[in-house]
């Protein structure tokens, strides 16, 4: 795949990002560019940063150095390490105590609940997560939450690109005081660890990180197909929801008239936005958040296959605590009855999660394939990619080998928005 516009600038970090079609649209690079990158939606409907000014060497430098497409390291930094799920304080399954919130949330209200948790007791001054667009309703935008509304309006999985850490940008020099918890997908945590490396003072400007599992972030042109499918033009949608109200929900769109319609979890990930993910995804050695204080996922329960069922019930939440920091907020937080939990054990998240555990399983024979195509692959330290591909079987590693090839090799044509 060739540079696009976006990308052509004198960054040779960003074209490396480029030629590979690396980039998770995270934003860390706009901090690391000191406000010289920007990000913006491109045509096929994923966010992708321009560069506005000439950068500097160091700056480059500096956006090689934090770009989660260019590689990610996890560091255990005292917590017991799973090989499979990464560095853990403890693992458990539970929910919101508020029926609001559990109602509202993907998976049982968890994630929600301790962001109240953290604005009610001045923990932080702010809660960073995203919510849907106004002019939009597809995509997302940042959303600044400082009250237990704003959390709420929030609450429910966004299946779209999102770039918080630009948000947190313009947040940090608005206001250089304010205390933050940032929410974010894996990739931008990781990111912003990094950022952390380089700028100790933005521990104290975040003081704790939220991430959830994630399976990847599909184009807006999917969700567009989501919506059509439902009956709607993109110009008389009001709102659409892709999960939430309901465990796990169902996608629902509905017009200014109040007219809607919805289809099942299965229907809307499974059948429409699973298949089309940005390449980075589905290459990435973290879709559970291994850099958070807390990871969050969906604690599905599965059949005699070991295939999820989703069928609609009271959400349940697979809570995955990765640092001290971490055990503290969910201790504080389940002693204020805000959260309810049950603790379990590592190897409880293996038939919870069996997507996750494969795309780890697949991920040193899928790079492998990358690079016998020419494509350059992310640097990944402290994953323990190796141990992973001694779980899988030879026609399961061959098959992803060869699928990351092809891939590499004829990439296929991605549609373009019709507005």
């Amino acid at each position: 795949m060739s540079a696009t516009p976006e990308f052509t600038s004198t960054s040779p970090a960003l074209r490396r990002v480029a030629r590979g079609d690396l980039c998770s649209g995270c934003g860390a690079c706009t901090i690391a560019a000191d406000g010289k990158v920007e990000m913006q939606e491109t045509a096929q409907g994923f966010l992708r940063p321009r560069v506005i000014a000439p950068l500097t060497a160091s700056e480059d430098e500096a956006i090689g150095d934090v770009c989660p497409g260019l590689g990610q390291t996890v560091n255990d930094d005292g917590a017991s390490f799973d090989p499979m799920w990464g560095p853990l304080e403890s693992v458990a399954i539970g929910h919101s105590t508020h029926s609001d919130l559990r109602f509202a949330g993907a998976s049982g209200g968890s994630l929600s609940a301790i962001c109240k948790f953290l604005l009610d007791s001045g923990r932080v001054d702010l809660v960073l997560s995203v919510s849907a667009s106004p002019t939009d309703p597809v995509a997302n935008q940042a959303k600044r939450c400082i009250n237990v509304r704003d959390v709420t309006d929030a609450a429910g999985s966004r299946y779209a690109p999102s770039a918080p850490l630009d948000a947190l940008r313009r947040l940090l020099r608005e206001d250089t005081k304010i205390r933050i918890a940032l929410v974010g997908k894996p990739c931008d945590i990781a990111a912003f660890q990094q950022l952390k490396r380089t700028d100790a003072a933005l521990g104290d400007r975040v003081p704790i990180t939220l991430s959830f599992f994630c399976a990847g972030v599909p184009s807006l042109v999917a969700a567009d197909r989501v919506t059509s499918s439902l009956g709607f033009t993109w110009d008389e949608l009001e709102t659409f929801r892709y999960r939430g109200n309901g465990w796990p929900g169902r996608a629902t769109a509905t017009n200014a008239a109040g007219d809607s319609a919805s289809m099942t979890y299965m229907e809307s990930w499974g059948g429409i936005l699973s298949g089309e993910v940005q390449e980075r995804c589905k290459i990435c050695a973290d879709g559970t958040g291994m850099a958070a204080d807390i990871a969050f996922g969906d604690a599905w329960e599965s059949d005699e296959n070991g295939y999820p069922i989703f069928e609609e019930k009271d959400g349940e939440s697979l809570i995955v605590v990765r640092t001290g920091a971490g055990q503290e907020v969910l201790d504080e937080a389940t002693s204020a009855g805000e959260i309810v939990h049950t603790s379990t054990s590592p190897r409880a998240i293996d038939p919870i999660q069996p997507g996750q555990r494969n795309k780890r399983r697949a991920l040193q024979v899928r790079l492998l394939g990358r690079r016998l195509a020419g494509k350059p692959v992310p640097k990944y330290r402290g994953l323990h990619l190796g141990t992973m591909t001694r779980q899988a079987d030879l026609r399961f590693l061959a098959k992803n080998m060869l699928g990351a090839f092809r891939r590499a090799v004829f990439p296929r044509e991605r549609p373009t928005r019709q507005r």
